[in-house]
């Protein structure tokens, strides 16, 4: 069936929470790239009888692109080698790609797999501003999604600067210039200060808590989210400021980040991959579960979302801005790493991993991003993700979701993993929650595309894009979710049948924020003094 400009989609039990459509039969029109009210009876139809309908999916964090990412790709030939992707036969003659997979698929095989899954809309996590050319290369490169970027600034050289200068009108106005010339959709902060920290090379490296001072007593942790998160809600950036919290994967971390949450009190703010933010215990002295205290600070604080970064069993890639946990991280294990220091902005790690069931660490990781999910009362701030590649691929979403709503495939997992670390786990007091269609509607497109202010995405009201997946009722839900029988992107069927017919370019989502241009006069000073490159062809487009 070729794309038509207008198609009923009929006959299928449609989810749609963001507009109250809870398992109902109904039919769906498309007319261009749009959801429409109604068409006339004669138009083209889809049958979908007997299945399910869901707007396309949205992942609100993930690796994709850009050169942290390439990197990755570089740091893992072999993969290359043993998972070679072969260029799917697309409808109507049209040019296809062969790819690469493994845990860091190249640009093509990334776009054709995440619309095998049934997703549309796909946001790249952390871009340092030096590279942001690169990763819109790349995903250019890369058909068939919608992504943006978040461009990173908790270590920002300039930044820090006015900070301890007392400049706070100027770093405002130079972080809404930034988020322009890179053409970013939100601001990313990752373990705030303690990279700039950490690249200085001083006895004390990284920070260990949210008032350690970064340079200058004037600057700390605490400072700069301050600033950032202020930022972004007084230009009303349709995403708040995006926070990777201090001490990533130390045991006890759960003590910074919840001090994290309460210094941001009464501002929207998202703190990504909380998995691995929610630890209890000592460093050097175990581990344990701290889910629980988290979820809960979470739950009773609106203003507060997050995705979970949930760990899954299997090969994975951790990848990361936060280079001094990639340094521990090859430490302690002795595998082939990458760190790399990108000038005056940030740092970037990669080191190749594994998730054992038999690893207790990584059973208690596993557990807890369960248990954030099935604590959390509200579906619509708490969301999925695996923070790709770190906890797993974005391919084993299915199975995740097979987790959440299949409480005695759950039971028949935790009995399989390592116990050691899981004593006072809220998984072995007998969590019966399992999520429905709809919930799962939720976390993986109608709350993602909420929080990201993507208010033409994640449902199937009129005016959304056109982008929906159709599944097959298959009582095995991680078989059902893996393997959509049509998905349609912008109304036009990329996946007919199950297969992969057709590529088209994917669209890019930026903002540009308004921002006082004397701040330019300063910052080319900055660049002739300490950049790499000019301040004339810095960012993602020239600047001036």
């Amino acid at each position: 069936m070729s794309a038509p400009s207008q198609l009923r989609i009929s006959g299928g039990t449609v989810y749609d929470p963001a507009n109250g459509v809870d398992g109902e039969v109904r039919d769906v029109c498309i007319e261009g790239e749009r959801i429409v009210a109604e068409l006339p009876s004669n138009v083209p139809r889809l049958d979908a009888r007997g299945m399910i309908v869901m707007p396309g999916g949205v992942d609100i964090h993930a690796h994709i692109a850009g050169s942290s990412v390439n990197q990755g790709r570089r740091l893992l030939p072999e993969q290359h080698a043993t998972d070679p992707v072969p260029a799917p036969r697309l409808a109507d003659g049209a040019t296809a790609r062969s790819g690469t997979a493994g845990t860091i698929p190249s640009t093509f095989t990334t776009g054709y797999r995440y619309a095998g899954l049934g997703y549309t809309t796909v946001m790249e996590a952390a871009v340092a501003p030096l590279a942001a050319r690169h990763a819109h290369a790349e995903l250019d490169d890369t058909p068939i999604i919608d992504a943006g970027c978040f461009v990173l600034l908790g270590n920002d050289e300039y930044l820090l600067r006015q900070l301890a200068a007392g400049e706070l009108a100027r770093a405002r106005q130079y972080v809404a210039w930034l988020l322009g010339a890179t053409r970013a959709y939100a601001i990313k902060v990752v373990n705030p200060g303690g990279i700039a920290r950490w690249k200085s090379g001083g006895t004390e490296r990284d920070v260990r808590g949210i008032d350690d001072p970064v340079g200058s007593s004037s600057v700390t942790p605490r400072k700069i989210l301050e600033v950032l998160a202020g930022v972004a809600n007084t230009l009303e950036l349709p995403h708040p400021v995006h926070i990777h919290c201090n001490n990533l994967g130390q045991p006890g971390n759960v003590a910074t980040t919840l001090q994290t949450m309460q210094a941001l009190a009464g501002q929207r703010a998202h703190f990504t991959h909380l998995q691995f933010h929610s630890y209890g215990g000592e460093r050097g002295k175990g581990w344990k579960s701290a889910a629980r205290d988290v979820i809960e600070h979470v739950n009773a604080h609106p203003e507060i979302s997050a995705d979970v970064g949930q760990v899954m069993f299997g090969p994975a890639t951790t990848l990361t801005a936060d280079a001094p946990v990639e340094h521990l991280l090859y430490a302690s294990t002795g595998r082939k790493w990458v760190n790399v220091d990108i000038e005056l902005e940030t740092g970037c790690g990669i080191v190749p991993y594994a998730y054992r069931q038999q690893a207790a660490v990584a059973a208690l990781q596993w557990a807890v991003g369960l248990e954030l999910f099935l604590l959390a009362r509200d579906p619509w701030r708490v969301v999925l993700s695996t923070d790709h590649p770190n906890g797993g691929s974005f391919l084993s979403y299915p199975q995740l979701i097979r987790l959440l709503m299949d409480r005695t495939y759950r039971d028949e997992q935790l009995k399989r993993v390592n116990q050691k670390l899981l004593a006072g786990s809220a998984l072995l007091d007998g969590l019966a929650r399992e999520y429905t269609l709809s919930e799962i509607a939720i976390v993986t497109r109608a709350g993602p595309a909420r929080l990201l202010g993507l208010k033409s995405k994640g449902h199937l009201g009129a005016g959304a894009d056109a982008d929906v997946t159709i599944y097959k009722d298959h009582p095995d839900r991680a078989q059902m979710f893996a393997t959509p029988r049509h998905v349609i992107k912008g109304g036009t069927i990329v996946v007919e049948e199950g297969q992969l017919r057709r590529a088209p370019p994917g669209r890019r989502l930026a903002v540009r924020p308004e921002y006082d241009a004397a701040v330019t006069k300063d910052l080319k000073r900055f660049f002739q003094d300490y950049a790499c490159v000019s301040f004339e062809n810095y960012g993602a487009e020239p600047v001036s």
